[in-house]
């Protein structure tokens, strides 16, 4: 029986998972990584970089904010609260390793992308580090940014995996259209890197003392939407494809997906370029980037199948008196059967 104690259920989730709790988790790391992009931007747009001035510490010799008559006490809040948050995300990375570990029969593909998370949000940390001891530089706050979506583009293919079986992957589509994804994949990190030069080289530093990049944001700004203009064409030229072809429906459906949240990425892009890049658009922004990023890979997954899930064997639940027969149910979840049922 499952219990009504969310913290007993979440426990179960991790320690003896289906394959449901196993896509709520990947799910969890998904959103986590999303969110922690934003929150580093709110830290970067709010002047609070250096909120927490040192590293590991936050101030002097101190892991928490104290008084500094140098920074406000608001932007030392809001840079420690993206550390805690940090902490956050590396809890759901561990769980979701541990949950497939635990998984029965173990997938090692699962594994393999679930151990990344941890690993990656630790990476994250260190570089966060270079970049509070390098005062900012934007190369590294550049380099600190990029590793948010390597880490997200696994955290989405453990996400994806984690709803599909284990045979060798089948093509649904064209072949030219396969690849047409991938080069789809390889032009929105193109894109990503660029937003980061526009970063770097406009106004919001995270701090008045930071050093920005000697490029004129005129030129930077159009280059990136170059490269956005580029996308959107890739974009459509992948659903047009895919409509006269006459693709499975989950197909041409996530590249709808993909084609309207870029538009509306463009238009929050465009207007916060000429309103004069103010603070909450650039947040926005930078979730629409990861939106895109996720929502390109879930386009390039659904060009292809693997077959149905294997059938999740329920992990022994230690009871007192004599155990109920159990029968996993489709959906991978443990049913009793037998009398009472």
């Amino acid at each position: 029986m499952r219990s009504d104690n969310p913290v007993t259920r979440l426990v179960d989730a991790v320690w003896r998972p289906t394959s449901a709790s196993m896509r709520w988790l990947a799910l969890a790391g998904v959103a986590g990584n999303a969110l922690i992009m934003s929150t580093g931007a709110a830290v970067r747009v709010s002047g609070s970089g250096l909120g927490c001035p040192t590293w590991p510490q936050c101030t002097g010799d101190s892991l928490v904010p104290s008084h500094s008559p140098e920074h406000a006490a608001v932007n030392m809040a809001i840079e420690f609260g993206n550390r805690l948050l940090t902490f956050l995300v590396l809890a759901v990375g561990v769980a979701v390793f541990v949950a497939a570990v635990r998984l029965s029969p173990r997938r090692r593909d699962l594994v393999r992308l679930a151990v990344i998370q941890p690993l990656s949000v630790v990476a994250q940390a260190v570089v966060g580090g270079i970049v509070v001891l390098t005062d900012l530089n934007p190369a590294a706050v550049s380099a600190h940014f990029l590793l948010s979506p390597a880490l997200l583009a696994a955290a989405t293919a453990l996400w994806i995996r984690a709803s599909e079986g284990d045979a060798p992957a089948r093509r649904l589509v064209r072949g030219e259209l396969v690849w047409l994804a991938r080069a789809l994949i390889g032009v929105v990190f193109v894109l990503l890197v660029a937003g980061t030069v526009v970063t770097g080289t406009g106004p919001h530093a995270g701090d008045a003392k930071a050093p920005r990049f000697g490029f004129r944001i005129e030129q930077v700004a159009q280059l990136h939407a170059d490269v956005v203009w580029v996308t959107v064409g890739l974009t459509f030229a992948l659903l047009l494809g895919l409509r006269l072809t006459t693709a499975p429906r989950l197909a041409q459906r996530r590249a709808v997906e993909l084609l309207v949240i870029e538009l509306a990425q463009g238009v929050i892009g465009y207007v916060q370029y000429f309103t004069g890049v103010p603070g909450p658009l650039v947040v926005a922004h930078v979730l629409g980037s990861a939106l895109v990023w996720i929502a390109t890979f879930r386009a390039a997954f659904a060009l292809r199948e693997r077959g149905p899930m294997p059938a999740i064997a329920p992990r022994a639940v230690r009871r007192s008196g004599p155990e109920p027969r159990l029968a996993v149910s489709p959906d991978g979840d443990p049913a009793p059967t037998g009398r009472g049922r």
